[in-house]
């Protein structure tokens, strides 16, 4: 099929990356942080094991009741607040965000002969609650959400994050949507997001209890 420059154009700007590519790129930013958070996740285990079960102590243990509660205590915390490892969390979710909906649009160019260009992903002209067409952007939002919700078992893996991580996925969106075409100003965009939101928290905590179910070990008597 045809396609014409333009509708690989980054809006107006003459020289631009085009919707394949910047699908490779989030390819790529997605490879890099799921390598930080496996170094991450294994600098984090390995330091609560020295802590808590090494043969040897960084300091003199506490003059307490309980000597290790000290270090047990900063362990876990330091466990739950790991700032590179959510950082990586929240790019990896964002660059799975548009990598999905990149090759969606893709997609939706040879079923539908729809064009390809970024639009799509950063402004509001193409969502429509009213019209077919519409919804064939509106579909693709909505299943980015449904693969984020997976993508929340897989990364975040607790039911309780599922929200933070939801919200701010959104809020990043929003931002560039702000930043590349003007803030979004249409019911339709609002909507559509919104209701991804919803699936992306609501499916996300119920595949992550899920999995922290199965983590539990059953009790054979």
């Amino acid at each position: 099929m045809y396609l014409q420059a333009s509708s690989l154009s980054l809006g107006n700007a003459p020289v631009s990356p085009s919707l394949p590519s910047l699908t490779v790129i989030f390819a790529v930013i997605i490879f890099l942080d799921m390598a930080i958070q496996r170094s991450n996740l294994a600098s984090s285990s390995s330091s609560s094991t020295y802590i808590n079960g090494g043969t040897r102590s960084v300091s003199p243990p506490p003059s307490s009741l309980s000597p290790n509660a000290g270090t047990s205590s900063a362990a876990a915390h330091a466990a739950q607040f790991n700032p590179r490892l959510i950082l990586s969390q929240i790019a990896s979710l964002q660059s799975f965000h548009y990598l999905v909906l990149g090759l969606v649009f893709q997609i939706n160019h040879v079923l539908f002969a729809t064009s390809i260009t970024i639009d799509r992903i950063f402004t509001s002209k193409y969502l429509d609650i009213w019209t077919a067409m519409g919804w064939i952007d509106n579909a693709a939002v909505l299943f980015s959400s449904i693969v984020g919700a997976v993508m929340l078992a897989l990364i975040v893996e607790k039911s309780k994050k599922c929200l933070d991580f939801s919200v701010t996925l959104f809020i990043i969106h929003v931002i560039f949507c702000s930043i590349y075409g003007g803030f979004p100003s249409t019911w339709d965009w609002w909507i559509i997001h919104i209701m991804g939101m919803i699936i992306m928290v609501v499916l996300g905590e119920y595949l992550c209890s899920k999995r922290e179910l199965s983590d539990i070990p059953l009790l054979v008597l």
